[in-house]
């Protein structure tokens, strides 16, 4: 993936056409938060061959900057390397390395509302009994927030072993469960994804929301209508934050393990 954007095919060219590939990023095309987390060479590479047949994007909660790391390097921007990328699950959207639309998680549930929730959240961690904590509990991004039971600095060993905690205590499933009733009147959706936290989000601002952004290309005058979108994610089950798009009727879901399943996949699928 080190091709400048510009030896890829316009969109309108693509020898598969109307068609674009979206990908979660978390352990759909890396592994979350290792000191070896960004992509491999090999799913770089499969990355650019497709690029070369379909329109390519990623689909994430997470920020920009944490995609940058991810899947990016020093020399080379992540938003040069995928013809539509949508962080915060298409909140912070961009194309063809330039930015669309994007929308406010405070502005939608209003300054009042959003201290109240962020204030009953951290009463609740500080109350929770659980093995340890670490810091960066809420996490504020521009669509949503992030909350960590035990902390977004929790080392990689630490995560690994909350996550196994996380299964048998049902930790974050409890604390989603006296969130959708406490704050029932906001209108939120929350989604558990990876090993140690959970998404809050307005409801439909899932990674659904990125669609949005495909059906507006449509309409514009230099505009392509994609008449078939492929997903592919790992949480694809209910309550895995890519559930909502791997099960929508507007696009073809396709649940991987790990990125090795997804490398696997997608090599068979384009014939790569």
């Amino acid at each position: 993936m080190t091709e400048a954007a510009s030896v890829y095919p316009p969109l309108d060219q693509r020898p598969i056409k109307n068609t674009i590939v979206l990908f979660d990023v978390d352990d759909t095309l890396t592994i979350p938060r290792r000191k070896d987390q960004t992509a491999t060479p090999e799913m770089l590479a499969l990355l650019s061959a497709l690029r070369h047949k379909v329109a390519i994007g990623f689909v994430g909660g997470s920020d920009l900057a944490k995609q940058q790391e991810q899947l990016g390097s020093a020399a080379i921007p992540v938003t040069t390397m995928f013809d539509f990328c949508f962080s915060e699950n298409g909140l912070t959207a961009y194309k063809l390395g330039l930015p669309l639309a994007s929308h406010s998680f405070i502005k939608m549930v209003g300054e009042e509302n959003y201290k109240k929730l962020v204030k009953f959240i951290l009463h609740y961690v500080a109350d929770l009994d659980i093995p340890i904590k670490r810091g960066t509990f809420v996490e504020f991004r521009n669509g949503m927030i992030n909350v960590s039971p035990i902390g977004r600095n929790a080392s990689v060993s630490e995560r690994n072993e909350f996550n196994a905690y996380d299964d048998v205590h049902k930790v974050r499933e409890t604390f989603v469960g006296i969130l959708r009733e406490k704050f029932a009147d906001l209108g939120l959706t929350y989604s558990i994804g990876g090993q140690i936290s959970f998404d809050v989000f307005p409801d439909g601002w899932d990674k659904r929301y990125c669609l949005t952004h495909l059906e507006a290309e449509a309409k514009k005058p230099d505009g392509i209508e994609y008449t078939t979108v492929h997903f592919f994610g790992d949480k694809t089950y209910k309550g895995g934050n890519d559930y909502e798009i791997y099960s929508d009727p507007r696009t073809i879901g396709h649940s991987v393990k790990n990125p090795e399943d997804t490398y696997e996949q997608v090599k068979k699928l384009f014939d790569l």
